[in-house]
């Protein structure tokens, strides 16, 4: 599995953007991650075992919303964090367009 690794969380992998780890759940590839970059997974899952609210994983262009989510062999898995503050224009599409081209925003379910 890929996995694509955001800015912020960069510093656990030695400043890579993409990283190789296998499982065949997200909460799988998450274990695997924090045991080669220890300190990782907890950024992004929380003591009760869910998925910070700050926190969203692309999986196959879609939000992974659960540790049990299944993963097939060569997907591609994107943490996204999620940025404050910012502009106050109202006329900018809403959600997310991290890693996305110009102009396309991959809507973000509350």
């Amino acid at each position: 599995m890929r996995v694509f690794i955001p800015p912020p969380l960069r510093s656990y992998t030695g400043a890579r953007r993409w990283v190789e780890v296998e499982g065949v759940t997200l909460g799988a590839v998450l274990d695997a991650l924090d045991a080669r970059y220890p300190g990782l997974r907890f950024r992004v899952v929380d003591e009760q075992d869910q998925i910070r609210p700050h926190i969203r994983f692309v999986v196959r262009e879609e939000f992974a919303h659960a540790l049990t989510h299944p993963l097939e062999p060569g997907d591609e898995i994107q943490i996204i964090c999620a940025l404050s503050g910012g502009s106050q224009d109202d006329t900018r599409p809403k959600g997310l367009s991290i890693g996305l081209p110009p102009g396309q925003v991959l809507e973000c379910p509350t």
